[in-house]
């Protein structure tokens, strides 16, 4: 026993029995979190990079699943200008009938994933069996009254993406540790722990969490690169080196989400002002090592699309007037034009709003972002802080600018957590400068009892964290994310069909991730409309260029809007389509899918070229 002692009070085990309980808090925290608040992948773009990722993984290459019209209509383009040919129907066959590439998504954040999905096992069919994955339903059509509740590749993305969030918060730690002290740094990183946003960006296996860490890493160069202008120890070597490490991250970065390159402007904005003579050199580091991360990509999408961005180019022109909603990727054949005067109402209509509803949220709680804000109005003396403060705002104002021009429906479908999200990364820099305000108007206080100025710092403490901790105790959900994805569902339509049939669907991201089928998302009408000349955005005409074996509409289309979606489009609108297969139990003579299974869900609509359900059943069995 007095050697214990001995070891906890002059030895220095303590330090570890504190880090030790840390990690235990973390670790039940993330328990509790993934027992209560977690949730199967919600949003294309998470579905998306991890359907790219098992591509990768099995060896298909950066190939994809979903078909977006769009990106068909960027390279049956480009192949027919390479090849120069009058038309582009030769190069657009060929295309057709191989595996698709990716030219829409960046390909370090599926990289990753591919990378874990070789290292753990990934059980890709849903799992009914084991008690985790399922519960106990008697009423559930399923061997031993299971149903479906959690997806395990979907989960282990989470968790991947939580050990991120660790990384993350141990990176600000150390960096508030550095700039401010152990108050501060051990506020802050609980903060950021019990920040819900954070939390819900974890499950949603969205890039975001390595993006953060990413940008953590790129502050973390930063520091060092001002701590080398102030006091040169490492000659003029030192701001060349670390220069180049702040391109190479803005190229991972830009790599894992385009919009993040723009950070290149905040950062040679920064070194113009504080790198005095060093600004030159260093700059043109940070452009080197940006160019070298990211030239070979961007000359890749160039050669297959026309653009070095793919279809991630035209997202400026989403949203705006001409292209609403998801309409210029479920074009086949659109016409392309910019008109800068759409552009500026697109810019400044968005980053007001932005500044109206999310500019209190940029420190993760409307308590943290606030002190932030009166902090703006007090100078700091340490030098560092004001100048790692004057890149912070630069980088504000960037990815604000950036947001605000890159916005699409995804954000509308997916209000905060979403890949468009850009100021999400600002998020532990402004906690951790709100934090230090907090504790500098702390300290001008003269409280009458010493126990008051800890219960001040108590109460701001439950303020920022009690989202969190009521959304994990009181607001339990189920995991499942239906309407409108239901994965057994998905595998069941998918699962009739051949590994080269093509689906069309109104959510071809689930498709391609849950059933692993090539799946064109929904042409914008049923048939060619009256009038319009090479309307290959429509179903039949797509159907001229590659055949269509199946349609599944889940209620992202059956419930739509009465008026806007079903009433307005006109007679070839999916909306009369369905209310004549739905309410009339008819399919149109002149659609080629006819058959249609029993038993399937209601508010779902599978059409196929022929009963393949009745195929699979009497197969089954001799297979078996």
């Amino acid at each position: 026993m007095q050697k214990i002692i001995h070891l906890i009070d002059v030895v220095g085990a303590s330090r570890f029995l504190r880090y030790l309980l840390v990690f235990l808090c973390v670790t039940l925290l993330a328990l509790i979190y993934d027992l209560n608040g977690y949730k199967n992948l919600a949003g294309p773009e998470a579905m998306d990079a991890a359907q790219l990722a098992r591509n990768l993984a099995t060896g298909k290459g950066y190939t994809t699943q979903f078909i977006r019209p769009f990106s068909l209509f960027l390279l049956q383009r480009t192949a027919g200008e390479q090849a120069g040919a009058a038309t582009n129907q030769t190069a657009g066959t060929a295309l057709l009938n191989a595996p698709v590439p990716d030219i829409s998504n960046p390909p370090l954040y599926p990289a990753v994933l591919a990378g874990l999905m070789k290292v753990f096992p990934f059980q890709f069919s849903v799992e009914l069996k084991k008690p985790f994955w399922s519960v106990v339903d008697p009423a559930a059509d399923v061997p031993g009254g299971r149903m479906f509740w959690r997806h395990q590749p979907d989960f282990v993305i989470a968790v991947f993406n939580q050990v991120l969030l660790v990384l993350v918060v141990l990176l600000a730690f150390l960096w508030a540790r550095r700039l401010f002290d152990a108050a501060v740094a051990w506020t802050s990183a609980f903060f950021l722990f019990g920040t819900e946003l954070l939390w819900r960006f974890s499950v949603s296996g969205l890039p975001t969490m390595l993006l953060l860490f990413i940008f953590m890493c790129l502050v973390w160069c930063l520091t060092w690169l001002e701590s080398e202008i102030s006091e040169p120890r490492r000659g003029r070597a030192g701001p060349l080196l670390l220069g180049a490490a702040v391109g190479l991250l803005l190229g991972l970065g830009g790599l894992t989400s385009f919009a993040f390159a723009v950070l290149i402007l905040p950062v040679l904005i920064w070194l113009a002002m504080h790198a005095r003579a060093q600004a030159v050199p260093a700059g043109l580091a940070v452009l080197a090592g940006l160019a070298l991360v990211m030239g070979p990509w961007l000359v890749r999408n160039y050669n297959l699309s026309g653009v070095p961005f793919g279809t991630a180019t035209y997202k400026i022109l989403e949203g705006t007037a001409f292209f609403p909603g998801h309409r210029l990727e479920r074009s086949l054949n659109p016409t392309v034009q910019v008109y800068p005067a759409l552009l500026w109402q697109k810019l400044f209509v968005n980053a007001r709003e932005l500044l109206e509803k999310n500019l209190l949220e940029l420190g993760g709680s409307v308590w943290t972002s606030a002190f932030f804000v009166a902090g703006l109005m007090v100078g700091f003396r340490r030098p560092a802080l004001r100048r790692l403060r004057h890149f912070l705002l630069l980088s504000f104002g960037a990815l604000l600018a950036a947001q605000a021009l890159g916005r699409t429906q995804l954000t509308d479908d997916s209000p905060g957590i979403n890949s468009e999200n850009l100021l999400v990364l600002l998020l532990p820099l402004v906690l951790i400068f709100g934090v230090a305000m907090f504790f500098v108007l702390l300290d001008q206080i003269q409280f009458p009892a010493a126990e008051l100025r800890l219960y001040s710092r108590g109460l701001f403490a439950v303020l920022v964290v009690l989202p969190l901790f009521s959304a994990v105790l009181f607001g339990r959900t189920p995991p499942v994310v239906y309407p409108p994805y239901h994965p057994p569902v998905i595998q069941q339509a998918a699962a009739w069909m051949q590994e080269d049939e093509w689906l069309m669907s109104d959510i071809p991201w689930a498709v391609a991730w849950y059933g692993n089928r090539p799946c064109v998302w929904l042409s914008l009408n049923t048939l060619p409309r009256a009038g319009v000349a090479n309307a290959h955005e429509d179903f039949i005409s797509f159907n001229e260029l590659k055949s269509i074996h199946a349609l599944y509409l889940t209620p992202v289309t059956v419930d739509g809007r009465f008026l806007t979606d079903w009433v307005r489009p006109a007679e070839n609108s999916w909306g009369a389509f369905i209310t004549q297969c739905l309410v009339l139990k008819e399919v149109p003579d002149n659609f080629p899918l006819h058959e249609m299974p029993t038993g399937f869900l209601p508010e779902q609509l599978f059409l196929a070229d022929s009963k393949r359900w009745q195929k699979s059943a009497v197969e089954k069995p001799a297979a078996k």
